[in-house]
């Protein structure tokens, strides 16, 4: 539902209209908050919403990943029957090849964690990897791990679904609103600012993809939380690269991944020698190398020229994990506040942060992950977290700039 002004209070305000925002304002009404209000700076999935990979995997490298990796898969799957409309789930299996000893290592370890989290990967010996793959180059690696219910989705399909389900769930939504800052008496949010006035709320969930720290940083709020360049292109056809032909690949050791597209290959990759920074041009030397990498495994694709490339700035975490959590002003809990962030993963995280965010707004925890070390706590002074890094992710930077705020509580 879309309003013309923000008069009058609500029972919570998500700020925020990207995957994660959007979907979170959805499961509050569904948990039957009765006005659900959503500010968006600019529309909703402007941002890297509508401008993913779309890629949706279960095999993390931490317990976590797994979690929100598979809430997710299964809230897609399910879209349909309980909204009328879906974000275009497609099952394509996804393999992750091992090229040395210690990625053999590594992968064995992690599907045994996996497994053991009741996901449905394999072990693949090298030839098996290349009869799954007839496009790989032959004899390169040294097995590898598959998933077969891994899949993708259309990303403005994704956006197109969640503008859906707010509007039949009565969430009001206000666009080209910015949010300012918060509303506090007696050391608890009353509320929040914004550029088209003030909104009183018990309740606020601060989201924002890239642009996260910046959002927390108007509340006062310190999120060592970044914004970097991803790059997406995808191929002229080929009928070697026929659906059936092509499960998803992800190569770690290159950060390099690929899926089908339009009869051709769709492959998106982040530079980890880039300083984070908003940034939506290609940068065609980048692309050039990857480009290489990826004729080197997949040759058929040297002799395809490109349909489409572009850019986008994608969210990251220090150590590539969601943040969910109250907001933390010096230290103190600000009651009422809760942060979210799907750490660069909003398309195979986003609804299921969004839900363990609803949730911990709502309850202080959720059934979706166990979020009690998801949130801003992990973090020291400088932006470095106690937590692992996840192993399974794009090479973002493992440091954020930090964008520090006041806020004054009465």
């Amino acid at each position: 539902m879309r309003v013309r002004d923000l008069s009058g209070p609500a029972d919570a305000v998500v700020v925020g209209g990207g995957t994660v925002g959007a979907w979170c304002a959805y499961f509050l009404r569904r948990s039957g908050v009765e006005r659900v209000v959503l500010i968006e700076r600019r529309t909703l999935g402007q941002g890297a919403s509508s401008r993913a990979a779309g890629i949706v995997r279960t095999q993390g490298g931490t317990p976590w990943a797994v979690r929100l990796g598979e809430w997710s898969r299964r809230f897609y799957l399910g879209q349909r029957d309980e909204l009328g409309i879906d974000s275009g789930f497609t099952p394509q299996g996804y393999l992750l090849p091992c090229f040395t000893d210690a990625d053999v290592a590594a992968a064995r370890q992690r599907m045994a964690m996996q497994n053991a989290l009741g996901l449905n990967v394999r072990w693949l010996e090298p030839g098996q990897l290349d009869a799954l793959n007839p496009t790989l180059a032959p004899g390169r690696t040294q097995g590898g791990t598959y998933c077969a219910e891994d899949g993708y989705l259309t990303p403005p399909r994704n956006v197109t679904a969640y503008a859906v389900a707010l509007a039949t769930a009565g969430v009001y939504v206000r666009e080209g609103v910015a949010f300012t800052g918060l509303a506090t008496e007696n050391g608890r949010v009353t509320g929040i600012q914004t550029s088209a006035g003030p909104v009183s709320a018990p309740l606020v969930v601060l989201t924002g993809g890239p642009e996260l720290a910046t959002v927390a940083a108007a509340a006062g709020i310190s999120v060592p939380a970044g914004g970097v360049r991803h790059q997406v292109a995808v191929t002229e056809p080929h009928p070697d690269l026929a659906r059936e032909r092509v499960p998803m690949v992800f190569d770690l050791t290159a950060g390099l991944y690929w899926r089908p597209e339009e009869g051709g290959l769709l492959f998106g990759m982040s530079n980890p020698d880039e300083q984070p920074g908003e940034a939506a041009c290609v940068d065609e030397p980048y692309l050039a190398l990857m480009r290489q990498r990826l004729a080197e495994l997949v040759p058929v694709t040297a002799a395809l020229g490109l349909r489409r490339t572009w850019a986008a700035t994608i969210d990251y975490t220090p150590d590539h994990l969601p943040i969910i959590g109250p907001g933390i002003v010096r230290g103190e809990v600000l009651p009422g506040v809760t942060v979210a962030g799907a750490g660069g993963a909003g398309m195979m995280w986003g609804p299921a942060v969004a839900r363990a965010t609803a949730d911990v707004a709502l309850t202080g925890t959720s059934d979706v992950v166990d979020v009690a070390d998801l949130g801003l706590d992990r973090f020291d002074e400088a932006g470095n977290s106690k937590l692992g890094t996840d192993p399974i992710a794009l090479p973002f930077p493992e440091h954020a700039p930090q964008a520090p705020g006041k806020l004054t509580l009465s």
